[in-house]
């Protein structure tokens, strides 16, 4: 068999024929730090769960939201794992049109991480209600006025359809799943029934290539009108800082930014301590190119935040100018500059600087977006509701404060941890790596003579 690659470093160079074994194997039974980081993010369902519990026991007086403060973390969250499932859509769909070959490895986990994060975030509003048994009203008797009937609508889509997209190119590699003989007969049962009697004809391929192509330019419109929607819950709504037609691209661009990083974050992760050997398909050359995308991103974001704050700040009227003063010099002035600095500056400086540009640079700066999305979040949230038009003071004569309570970080813990325990669960059961992808980008530039092409690996 002719040799398809060499790495950096010490290691072996692969055949074609060793991309199914390399990536079976991803399958095998956990190992005990696997089964260890499950068992953490089960304890923190598990946390996730009982605080919930005592939440509909108790009602969202065991929160801190109140008349003023109508929206917390809740929402917080639901808007950061809205924006953080665009890493499949936005990010796979897009370079598949496009013709990116190099994004054929990464597509399974970029898929993966768009439907999980759904069904995390989506729920979050569930949460946020207060009372689950209503949550059927907004659809009877929902207005076609109001955005949140809407974005009910376009997430459940974007679900549906991002289940699909996912589902499709996976139907070749649970054919091949079906018939290895070293897996477990529940799994190739599994398998046999969702490869719908896969063969690979000429005429199958043609119809799976035809579906696939089809979801693709179909998921992208679904994609941003999704996080447009989200934006106009605030946008429509007259309050500082919301109310500003930018709300829509500004979103959906921040989507793209977190979504990218979680992907790169979601690649790191398994290059280091899932499986030794996707880092022949996960190679430094894939992560730099996402670094690229990541990096003009990122400066896309920024214009976008300057723009916010200076078209907001200019006229100086009285309830931007308290909300601004309070994000540049108050007290919430610490997250908004550690949001600034720690998830805008200095991973853009990290993605820019060709010394930086390393698979830990990269990972350092998706790690800082990531947390610094969240904050960014929080800073859109929690300030503008306490800069309400006419200014309040509490009974203690204190100005409006919002401190989530046990409960609420509870639920949050929760939903990260059902986030990683998802996506471990689904890295065990399916391919994170798609095979017949690998394989056919593998043939098509396999060399008509024995040389052998150099393949950049991922550093240590």
């Amino acid at each position: 068999m002719t040799t398809a690659g060499t790495h950096l470093g010490a290691q072996a160079p692969y055949t074609v024929s060793d991309i199914e074994t390399d990536l079976i194997a991803t399958l095998q039974p956990m190992t005990p730090r696997q089964q260890l980081w499950l068992a953490f993010f089960a304890a923190g369902c598990l946390l996730g769960v009982v605080a919930f519990i005592y939440q509909c026991k108790v009602g969202l007086g065991a929160t801190a939201m109140t008349n003023y403060f109508s929206w917390g973390v809740y929402i917080i969250n639901f808007v950061f794992f809205i924006g953080v499932s665009h890493a499949g859509t936005l990010v796979s769909a897009i370079l598949r049109v496009t013709g990116a070959e190099w994004r054929r490895p990464i597509t399974r986990m970029a898929e993966g991480i768009t439907v999980i994060a759904l069904c995390i975030g989506a729920p979050m509003v569930v949460v946020d209600m207060g009372r689950p048994d209503r949550v059927l009203y907004v659809i009877l008797h929902g207005r076609l006025q109001s955005p949140i009937l809407w974005d009910v609508v376009s997430v459940t889509t974007y679900l549906t359809g991002s289940l699909l997209y996912l589902y499709l190119p996976m139907i070749p590699d649970l054919a091949i799943l079906r018939d290895h003989p070293g897996l477990t007969s529940w799994r190739r049962r599994l398998y046999r029934f969702m490869s719908i009697g896969w063969t690979g004809t000429p005429d199958q391929w043609r119809r799976l290539e035809r579906g696939i192509s089809a979801m693709a330019i179909v998921i992208i419109p679904v994609a941003i009108s999704v996080h447009t929607v989200v934006s106009w819950i605030f946008g429509m709504t007259l309050r500082a800082g919301w109310h500003s037609t930018i709300f829509g691209p500004y979103f959906v661009v921040g989507a793209i930014f977190s979504g990218i990083a979680a992907l790169i974050t979601a690649m790191a992760t398994f290059v280091w301590y899932y499986s030794p050997h996707l880092d022949r398909y996960l190679t430094l050359s894939v992560f730099k190119k996402l670094a690229s995308l990541l990096l003009a991103v990122n400066l896309v974001y920024i214009y976008f935040t300057v723009s916010e704050y200076i078209t907001m700040g200019y006229p100086s009227e009285g309830p931007d100018r308290r909300l601004l003063e309070s994000l540049f010099f108050g007290r919430y002035a610490y997250l908004f500059w550690g949001m600034a600095i720690v998830g805008l500056l200095i991973p853009a400086i990290l993605l820019a600087l060709p010394w930086t540009r390393t698979l830990k640079g990269i990972l350092t700066a998706s790690i800082l977006i990531n947390v610094g999305m969240w904050v960014k979040r929080y800073v859109i949230v929690v300030p503008t509701l306490a800069s309400p038009f006419m200014p309040v003071l509490t009974p203690g004569g204190k100005p409006l404060s919002y401190v989530p309570t046990w409960v609420e970080w509870s639920i949050t813990i929760g939903g990260f941890s059902g986030f990683c325990m998802l996506y471990l669960l689904f890295s065990k059961v399916f391919p994170i790596v798609s095979i017949w992808e690998v394989e056919d980008r593998q043939h098509a530039h396999a060399p008509a003579v024995n040389s052998v092409p150099e393949v950049e690996g991922v550093l240590a």
